[in-house]
Formats: C-alpha cells, structure tokens, sequence
C-alpha cells in the first residue's frame, strides 16, 4: 500500500453527546451523526463508518437506515459498518439492506462483518449464545455466497434453504467490500483468509504490536487458499485536540467512567490514571495533538503492515465540540501527516 493510497476513517457507535453540559436525545445524536459525516467528507477522510449496538446510550441500532440518511447528506465518503453482528442478522436481509444503500450512494457501500463482542443482540433477536460459532460460520458462508454468485442454493442450520434464489436489488459483481472484524481469535483470522475477506484488527486496548503475529497468519493463509494479498485495517478509539494535554484530559474525563462500567460488568481492570497513561505511550489509544497522533498511526501501519486507520471518535457524554474538533483535525492535519511520514518509510504488505 503507498501512502498516498493509505486510507483514515471515522467509526461511531452512536454514543450520546453533550452539548453545553445537556445531554442530547437519542434523535438530536442521530442527527448530529449526520452532520459529522457531512464534516467528515469536507475535510477529506475517506471512510464513515456506524456500529450496531443496543445499549443504554448508543443510537446506532438501524445502521442501514442511518446510513442512507447520510448517503443522501454526502457525496463522495465511503460507508460503512463499524461492526455488523452477523451472528443475530438474516444474510438475505442483510444483503437488500446493502444493496439498497450501495444504490443509494452511487457505489460507496461497504461492511465490517463480526461475531460481536457485546451480546445483547443474541437474546434481543432470539438467539442462543451456545450456537456463536456456529451462526456466524454458517452466515458468513450464505452472506458471502449471495455477494458473489448469481443465483444462490444454500442450505444449512441456522435458517431456512435457499434454491436457484437471485436477490434484488442486485449488488456489482462480486459484492461489495466486506471485512472481517478481528477481535484477537487466530480462527477468526485464518476464517477471514479462507474466505479472501480484507482484515479489520479491532485493536481497543494493550499494545497493538501484539497483533503482528496476526497479520503473519493472516498474510500466509490467505496465500495457502489461493487468494491475493488483502488490505489491513485497524480501529481504535481516541481524540485529537489542538494539544497533547487538551486531548488527554478531555479523553480521561469521558473514558473513564465507560471503562469502569464495561470493567464491573467483565470483571476486568478498573481504569487507573496510570494504566490510561500506559495506553497513551504504548497502548491502543490514539489521543493527543495531530502530531503525537499521526506519529502513532504512522508506527501501527508500518508494524501492522495496514492500509487502512479508523479512529472511534465518540465516547459517552463527549461534548460534540471535542468530536467536531477530532474530525477536522484528524481531516486536515492527521491525514495528509500520515501520508507524508509513510511516504519517507512505507509499509511493507
């Protein structure tokens, strides 16, 4: 990958903002999202992408309408799914749904496809959390399959059969660009090989080199089935401020206590200010002036060997001028940095 062709984007989970200390509605911060995917595309980055989740807080549990509202609010930025929860999602649903909206938006539909981290979506929906491999297996397996052939005969256990079956509206030839989001599993890695699937490494905590044993998998199973090389991406969460301790406390401030909820119910770390330093210097969170962040993601794509950086900007409560100013600092002065330092050391893929 070249650095001019080294791609930054925007993932939103639909958290809820501030504003002047009020916290706005569950429809004002669908709103705003779409004001921020219009800001996103004015300074230049190339990809918007929404979660689906179904907590407290987060509005992003229609990710497909969503982001049909801001295909016709945009023009050129690409569109696509932080995660998609494949395992509680219909495959045939999910590709009208998509199909729909790459027609929407003239071609800039794309999807980030996991077995999911948060598993609300399972008892919500009807699902049953001891068949989670084998959902997300058997989907993948049809969802690929509708993407890629014609007509479609599929049968397995997690659905009814498909014969002879030609869905419309039709997707390009071949589908539309579907990752396979990567939480730490080596068979999630090796699955995204052999169906010749791009790599997203959700990298949100520890040190992300971690992760290039990984890519080493990755890269030599993809040629073991057969297929090309594939792009590598990372999402990770952070802010980026005018400076280094503009951006550390704001970020402290909202990450902290969503870390402390998220650690009672996992049973893992309560974040300290110390352990949030460590990720600063060396971890996954990328928060700081556009230099201190652009350095860090310049480092993550030569040792990760990525194409490809997509920074979580909304946190719970976050006031929305700390997320407009990451947008347009990430646009404006992260990215062309980014490029600049990796066209004097580039990544090797």
């Amino acid at each position: 990958m070249t650095a001019q062709g080294f791609e930054l984007g925007l993932n939103s989970f639909g958290e809820v903002a501030t504003d002047g200390g009020r916290v706005l509605s569950d429809a004002e911060t669908v709103r705003l999202l779409i004001d921020e995917a219009r800001l996103a595309e004015s300074v230049g980055l190339d990809v918007f992408s929404v979660g689906e989740h179904y907590r407290e807080g987060h509005t992003d549990s229609a990710t497909p309408v969503l982001l049909a509202a801001i295909a016709t609010a945009t023009e050129r930025i690409r569109l696509g799914t932080s995660v998609t929860v494949l395992s509680t999602n219909d495959p045939v649903r999910l590709y009208h749904e998509f199909a729909t909206l790459d027609a929407v938006s003239n071609g800039r539909a794309q999807l980030v496809l996991g077995r999911a981290s948060a598993t609300e979506s399972f008892p919500l929906f009807g699902y049953d959390l001891a068949d989670y491999e084998r959902l997300f297996e058997e989907k993948l397996d049809l969802f690929v399959r509708l993407q890629r052939d014609e007509k479609v005969t599929w049968s397995g256990t997690v659905r009814s059969p498909l014969v002879e079956q030609r869905l419309h509206p039709r997707m390009p030839a071949g589908g539309i660009p579907t990752w396979i989001g990567v939480g730490g599993s080596p068979n999630s890695v090796v699955r995204a090989a052999r169906y010749g699937l791009p790599l997203m490494l959700a990298i949100i905590g520890g040190r992300p080199q971690r992760f290039a044993g990984h890519v080493d998998l990755y890269l030599r199973a993809l040629e073991q089935f057969g297929h090309p090389v594939q792009p590598i991406g990372q999402h990770s969460l952070g802010l980026v401020a005018d400076t280094d301790e503009e951006a550390v406390e704001t970020w402290w401030r909202y990450w902290q206590p969503v870390v402390a909820q998220i650690a009672a119910e996992r049973g893992f770390y309560k974040p300290d200010r110390k352990r949030y330093e460590a990720e600063l210097d060396g971890g996954a969170l990328f928060v700081g002036s556009p230099e201190t962040v652009a350095q860090k993601i310049a480092t993550m794509a030569r040792d990760l060997r990525l194409s490809r950086f997509d920074l979580k900007y909304d946190i719970m409560h976050l006031p929305r001028e700390a997320r407009a100013r990451t947008i347009e600092l990430l646009g404006s002065e992260v990215a062309p940095r980014v490029r600049e330092l990796l066209a004097k050391e580039p990544t090797h893929v």
